[in-house]
């Protein structure tokens, strides 16, 4: 039997190599991160910035428009780009935040005028969710450019439903940019039952739906759901380099209260909380990242809400030391209701009442079994497996509608 032996000066560089290729591998893995992270932000084309697809569409033409902050061509406003390209825009259309998105969630705001471009801010958040004849007769088409985050209670593709509407009614075409959806790898959730339709939930599709906007517009009119008995003209455009399990980071927050990934990524589990004394975080520089509350504690991570204007004047729970979970390391996708059942189970240790707003809860959920489910005591997984067919019906009736391959 052979024997083999290094001398000392060849272990040595025997080490020297070793250290060399796990550096190697190190940078090669950072380089591969990198890439991945190049492709997932950088290559994507919005429908916004093709504006060669777009403006011979508006030539001549008088164009509202939907938007808010989130509608941004390469660093400047879809608004300031279009009137730079002599698009005339007689009407901006402002939903719930406001055309600045510097509103807070339900607070209702006025119409009134842009000071930079004097064009008319026409609000459709609050009673009027739909503008008037008079407004549509002077259009001949509206564009719709909002990020969406991909939840069924976010009330912009709410907003883009009745505009819609509006269009159909008053003859004029409508044009969808489209955008990503953060949370596209994901259909989950209960799916609408019709006696349960709101403001946050209008369409039969379930709470996490993995559409986009542009996707969910073309459902919208091919499933018959607009209330009009007029056809809607629809135009989507549609974005390039762009597949729907993308990891994409938003680079403006698309509400006040959903300032980072992480926000957006819990938003579908923490939503409910809104039904409930519990906070999540409203009122911090965390909103959707934590939850607590001031006399029942799951957790024990320590928080104060204050009045912060612009995002949440006041506040659950307002300058009350809470005590609960910190979930801003975590990395939630989809719906986690561990959460809710936690707590749930909480309050009714303690014999105090959790879904105070029951109505409001149902809302949200889209039916009220959720909410009787969690109260009679059952688990996630039974929870879930009863949501399976109406998921499997929904993949089905979407496909057609689909602009965009999975990974």
């Amino acid at each position: 039997m052979r024997r083999f032996f290094i001398k000392v000066s060849d272990q040595l560089t025997v080490l020297y190599l070793m250290l060399f290729l796990l550096l190697f591998s190190c940078v090669s893995s950072d380089e591969h991160h990198n890439e991945q992270v190049k492709l997932h932000n950088k290559d994507i084309i919005f429908g916004a910035q093709q504006l060669t697809v777009y403006l011979p569409m508006l030539k001549g033409k008088r164009v509202g428009l939907v938007v808010n902050q989130t509608s941004q061509v390469a660093n400047k406003h879809l608004v300031d780009v279009l009137i730079a390209n002599h698009v005339n825009v007689p009407a901006i259309f402002a939903p719930e935040h406001g055309f600045r998105g510097d509103y807070d969630a339900g607070e209702k705001f006025s119409s009134s005028v842009d000071e930079k471009t004097g064009i008319p801010l026409i609000s459709i958040y609050g009673k009027n969710k739909k503008p008037s004849a008079e407004v549509m007769a002077n259009l001949d088409v509206i564009i719709f450019d909002i990020q969406d985050v991909g939840v069924r209670f976010y009330t912009y593709i709410s907003s883009m439903h009745y505009m819609m509407e509006a269009a159909a009614d008053a003859g004029v075409s409508f044009i969808v940019f489209d955008r990503p959806n953060p949370n596209g790898a994901f259909v989950d959730g209960p799916m609408l039952e019709p006696e349960f339709t709101s403001f946050v939930g209008m369409h039969k599709i379930p709470l996490v739906h993995g559409m986009t906007v542009a996707e969910l517009a073309l459902m919208f009119t091919g499933e018959g759901w607009l209330n009009s008995d007029k056809d809607l003209n629809l135009t989507v455009v549609s974005m390039k380099n762009y597949q729907r399990k993308m990891l994409y980071s938003l680079p403006i927050k698309p509400s006040p209260n959903l300032p980072n990934d992480v926000a957006i990524n819990l938003y579908p589990s923490l939503g409910f909380f809104e039904a409930t004394p519990v906070s999540i975080g409203r009122g911090t520089n965390f909103p959707f990242q934590v939850i607590g509350h001031d006399k029942i504690a799951v957790g024990d991570f320590e928080f104060m809400p204050v009045s912060t204007p612009g995002a949440a004047s006041t506040p659950k729970l307002m300058n009350k030391m809470l005590i609960g979970q910190d979930l801003r390391q975590s990395h939630v996708k989809g719906i986690d209701l561990s959460f809710i059942i936690k707590w749930h189970q909480a309050f009714k240790i303690t014999n105090t009442t959790f879904f105070t707003r029951a109505n409001f809860m149902d809302k949200l959920s889209g039916t009220d079994k959720l909410r009787k489910s969690i109260v009679a005591g059952k688990t996630q997984q039974e929870i879930k497996q009863s949501w399976q067919q109406g998921l499997l019906n929904f993949n089905s009736l979407r496909k057609p509608y689909l602009l965009y391959k999975d990974l």
